[in-house]
Parts: C-alpha cells; sequence; structure tokens
C-alpha cells in the first residue's frame, strides 16, 4: 500500500498543487508512476520549507519569496542524505515544473529556481546483450515453460521486444488485431505518442505461433499475451522468465525485458543504422537520449581494443 502523501501547506497552496497534478495528468499526459513522483518530490520541498520557517502549513505568499538560497539549502540537505544525484535532479525538475506553471498563470512571479543548476547525473550506458547472446536468449526462452503454449508465447514476447525495439509495457498492452496484415505496428508509447515500427515476418511468425497453440479464444480487442488464468499477461511474470535464463546461460543481472530494447537499438546502430531513424523506432522525444547508443559503441570499440592489447 502506498504511503499517503503530506503536505505542510495552506489550504489555497494544496489547491494550487492540485492543479498542477491535474495539468501534468491530463495535458502533459504523465503516468500515474511519474505523477506519484512528481507529487512526493514537491511534498518533500514544501515540508523542508515548511520547518525552517517554523510554520505549520507554508502559505503561498511564504513559496512567493523564496530566494535561490533557500532551494539550495534543500538541495544539500537531499544530498547529505547521500540520494542518488538522478534523484536530486528530478527533484529540481518538479520544482522547475511547479514554479513555471505558477508563473505563467499569473500566481506568481518568482525566477528562484531558474538560477539553480542540476546535480550532474551519473553517466549509465544502456546494457545490451551480444547477438549470439540475445539469440541464445531466444533459444531457451520456450524450454523453460510448463506448458507448450505458455513457451511460445514467452518466445514471441522476447521476439518482439529484440524485433521491434518495444518497451515491455508496450508489448503487453498490445491487443489481438493490433498486429494484422499490414508490415507496420503503431505502438502507443510514453505520453500517448504514437510511432509506426517495422514488422518483421519473424515476429508475425512467432505470434501467430502462439495464438494457434493459445487454449483460449481471444477475441479483437482483448489482450494478445494472457496468463495462465487468461488474464492479461503481468510484466512480472517476463521478468521472472528472463531471471531464471540468466542463471541457466551465466549472463548478468542486466538481462532484463528492457535490455533486449537495448539490445535492438545498439544492434542496429553497429549494423549502421542512423540515430534519427533509430529515434523515431524507439519513440525517443529527443535524440540526446539516443545518442547514449554511440557511447554503447565506443565502450564497445574501447574493451575490444583493451582485448587485443592484452593478446598481444
Amino acid at each position: 500500500m502506498k504511503q499517503e502523501i503530506v503536505y505542510l501547506a495552506s489550504s489555497e497552496l494544496k489547491e494550487l498543487i492540485l492543479g498542477w497534478q491535474n495539468w501534468l495528468r491530463d495535458e502533459r499526459r504523465y503516468s500515474p508512476h511519474t505523477l506519484d513522483a512528481y507529487a512526493r518530490d514537491l511534498a518533500l520541498f514544501i515540508n523542508f520549507l515548511a520547518e525552517n520557517e517554523n510554520e505549520k502549513k507554508l502559505s503561498l505568499n511564504a513559496l512567493k519569496n523564496i530566494a535561490p538560497r533557500d532551494i539550495r539549502a534543500f538541495l544539500s540537505e537531499r544530498l547529505s542524505r547521500h540520494i542518488e544525484h538522478s534523484s536530486a535532479a528530478r527533484e529540481i525538475s518538479t520544482l522547475r515544473s511547479f514554479f513555471k506553471w505558477l508563473n505563467r498563470r499569473g500566481i506568481m512571479d518568482n525566477t528562484a529556481i531558474s538560477v539553480i543548476s542540476s546535480p550532474r547525473r551519473a553517466k549509465v550506458l544502456p546494457k545490451a546483450l551480444d547477438v549470439d547472446d540475445t539469440f541464445k536468449v531466444l533459444e531457451t526462452v520456450e524450454k523453460l515453460a510448463s506448458e507448450k503454449w505458455q513457451g511460445l508465447r514467452d518466445v514471441a514476447i522476447l521476439t518482439i521486444l529484440y524485433g521491434c525495439g518495444l518497451r515491455i509495457s508496450e508489448a503487453l498492452s498490445l491487443n489481438v488485431g493490433d498486429i494484422g496484415h499490414n508490415d507496420f505496428l503503431k505502438i502507443k508509447g510514453k505520453g500517448n505518442k504514437e510511432r509506426l515500427v517495422p514488422l518483421l515476418p519473424v515476429v508475425k511468425e512467432k505470434i501467430n505461433a502462439y495464438l494457434a497453440a493459445c487454449p483460449y479464444d481471444i477475441k479483437p480487442g482483448e489482450a494478445l499475451f494472457l496468463g495462465a488464468r487468461g488474464e492479461r499477461l503481468s510484466p512480472r511474470i517476463v521478468q521472472r522468465t528472463l531471471e531464471k535464463i540468466r542463471g541457466i546461460l551465466g549472463l548478468p543481472d542486466t538481462l532484463t525485458p528492457h535490455a533486449l530494447r537495448h539490445s535492438f537499438a545498439t544492434h542496429l546502430l553497429a549494423a549502421g543504422t542512423d540515430l534519427r531513424s533509430i529515434q523515431e523506432l524507439l519513440g525517443h522525444a529527443s535524440l540526446n537520449t539516443t545518442q547514449r547508443y554511440t557511447d554503447v559503441q565506443i565502450d564497445k570499440l574501447q574493451r575490444d581494443y583493451q582485448k587485443a592489447d592484452l593478446l598481444k
């Protein structure tokens, strides 16, 4: 059960916070997970200010009058708790969003947040599998299921993750009828943004093999990938399957459903596909996100060079 978020704020300020959250949900189309994170980030800041000002409830007027030093004090206190820099950067991003929303609506005019620099995020490279290991995973998965149709289902899921570069949430949200006779698959990703992904014949083949063996009569518009009881499959089932495969093949903990998406992008880049095309296929809003895969390639080249140097 999620812990209730408590704001030490006046009723006026709470009403504004609710308006901002509704805007994030309805206009920006943020996911429930992101909305929850932003709500908790803002609560930390509001409550920090209230306690520092010795106020039981922070007023809107007090928020209007905060200075950059107040935000720096909050950031310093958060970092003193040894939180990840990525978490601190997200908290600052949350404050920017809230202040900008208030400023644009003429509720207040405070630019204190604009002079605050976010902590540098640690550079994390996507963890992709080698091509050989990827195919070993796809070959192994069918053997693990207790029922043949479930094994075919798992093969179809991992094939679509790797063959189309989908997120696990995108794959498991597919319904019967989404994959027809077209050569492209329309995917609704983060923020309800739609993109077209080429549908390889092998992906269709694996999905059709699963549907032919599935004991449930799935009608158009119903969930494509089903669990043992006929319900829409949970991501946790796929995650547990990959955990078993890691043990069998001796692969690292970085083998997750998302690693297959990373592998899709990394292998395309290695084959000469341009970054803009990969950006479109993955549904990245920013090319900067996609450019991480060039770092993966450079990192791999460096490791290969070091290995070769050791053999001399």
